[in-house]
């Protein structure tokens, strides 16, 4: 009588209370979570067993998918220029920078 007066709502109440108390109120999402977890192998684990031990593969995940961000619209700041443009104005710089008269 007492087991059973034991698993009834005040019960279920008490161990809550003393979970909270033991683990902290913290750490208990991350029990809940590991229980589930263990509870769906679980289930798992017995229908494999039902169904002779067999167990078909999984399905493939599907492939991910490359989403691109469209590019950015070019604001008044933004100069694009293509490698050889750019490689074209350093020449040109580093050129008159050892060249004193080209300036």
């Amino acid at each position: 009588m007492l087991v059973a007066n034991l698993f009834g709502t005040d019960g279920i109440i008490v161990v809550v209370i003393a979970l909270i108390v033991v683990f902290g109120g913290s750490q208990l999402p991350k029990i809940a979570r590991n229980v589930g977890a263990a509870g769906k192998e679980f289930k798992k684990g017995q229908q494999v067993e039902e169904d002779g031990g067999e167990k078909a593969p999984p399905a493939a995940p599907p492939a991910p998918q490359m989403i691109t961000p469209p590019a950015p619209a070019p604001t008044p700041d933004t100069v694009t220029l293509s490698k050889a443009d750019l490689d074209a104005i350093i020449e040109q710089r580093l050129a008159s920078r050892d060249d004193p008269s080209a300036n």
